[in-house]
């Protein structure tokens, strides 16, 4: 089975905060992804992304289920010739292939619909299996940040793996 990207859509909403109302997803996200992950917070997500016109925010599916969410945030000013990928699965998908096959699209259809030379993945030092997903397609250890985050009382280094046309 393949992994492949859509839009999200509304009717997204329970099954992605089913799948997101997890600690073990959330300690690896930006503050931005709340914990608890509500109904609500997913309807405000799609909402909110739905606008942007090409889209930037997908569900990863399987089966034409949904089993992730994966990003690109466009840089600006000085840095506009930049994106970063972020990127999440639902822990029973993990380690099956999946977000490496989602990274891989994601980051072809950055490079085809947008401006940019050079994609960038910011992993927290605790998470090694999504470093592991980003070399697995081609993404190099730029930087590391130590002792740069603060996550639920941990602080924490940071990895910036980047990719470039």
């Amino acid at each position: 089975m393949k992994a492949k990207l859509r839009p999200f859509q509304l009717s997204d909403a329970e099954r992605l905060a089913q799948l997101a109302n997890n600690y073990e997803i959330a300690r690896f996200l930006t503050n931005r992804f709340p914990h608890p992950y509500t109904v609500e917070h997913a309807r405000e997500f799609i909402e909110t992304f739905q606008k942007n016109k090409p889209c930037q925010r997908f569900a990863v599916t399987v089966n034409n289920e949904l089993i992730g969410g994966c990003g690109i945030n466009l840089q600006e000013d000085i840095f506009v010739n930049n994106a970063e990928l972020g990127y999440w699965i639902g822990e029973e998908y993990q380690k099956k292939g999946y977000m490496s096959q989602a990274l891989q699209l994601i980051s072809d259809y950055a490079f085809a619909n947008f401006p940019i030379t050079r994609l960038f993945c910011r992993i927290y030092g605790n998470n090694p299996a999504s470093m592991r997903v980003a070399e697995k397609v081609g993404f190099k250890l730029e930087a590391k940040f130590e002792k740069t985050l603060l996550k639920y009382g941990e602080v924490l280094d940071e990895y910036i793996y980047a990719k470039r046309r």
